[in-house]
């Protein structure tokens, strides 16, 4: 499951990477690591078919009686509580430049750090939103939040050997992220499927931030 990632690069590269044509973010600084239920940046469709880059927290709320932690990664879309999140007007994308799993090592767990390559291009992860009210720490109280998630798949050869069950889905092309924003849902999902092997290296070990990431961005 990856509760841990980083997008490093700045403003125009993500808009100019998935076509957003307005941006609410404001000043949008370099975020080498970000956990769930941080604010983060994602694209969506407008109603117009504008894309918007704009700000949204990490987690959707869990379905009932499966306790109270956000639900960060979505894997069984044939599940009926997803069903209805995964239509076009739903679906975000969620610029990335690395992500973290963490190894099962002793004493502690090691994050180990997975990018495109070692100058950490961006991506996006393929994932849906939603809006929601309700309470995300109690100092905050009741409040609107707009909510992602993103979806995983199967783990490849690179991810399998630090967490065998999941990797997230990663979109890389242009392409593949139109699809992703408005194709049908049938036909969007045909990209939930690993990253090739040769698509995706290890970057980093040991620290809970892309901190070389951090510095090259």
């Amino acid at each position: 499951m990856c509760n841990l990632y980083a997008i490093t690069k700045g403003q125009q590269a993500i808009r100019e990477f998935t076509r957003a044509m307005s941006d609410t973010t404001g000043n949008l600084p370099p975020m080498p690591a970000v956990f769930p239920d941080y604010a983060a940046p994602v694209v969506r469709n407008l109603a117009d078919g504008e894309r918007e880059l704009t700000l949204m927290r990490w987690g959707f709320p869990p379905p009932p009686n499966l306790g109270t932690q956000p639900v960060t990664n979505v894997r069984n879309v044939k599940s009926l509580y997803w069903r209805g999140w995964l239509k076009p007007e739903w679906r975000v994308v969620v610029p990335a430049t690395s992500f973290s799993e963490y190894a099962d090592t002793k004493p502690k767990k090691t994050p180990v750090w997975f990018a495109l390559d070692e100058s950490r291009p961006l991506f996006c992860f393929a994932g849906i939103w939603r809006p929601w009210t309700g309470v995300r720490k109690k100092p905050e109280g009741e409040q609107e939040h707009r909510l992602f998630s993103f979806l995983t798949c199967k783990a490849n050869a690179i991810v399998a050997p630090i967490h065998p069950k999941a990797m997230p889905v990663i979109l890389t092309t242009s392409e593949e992220i139109d699809t992703w924003l408005t194709a049908p849902t049938e036909v969007a999902l045909q990209l939930q499927r690993p990253l090739p092997d040769d698509a995706l290296t290890i970057v980093g070990r040991g620290e809970r931030k892309d901190v070389a990431g951090d510095l090259a961005a």
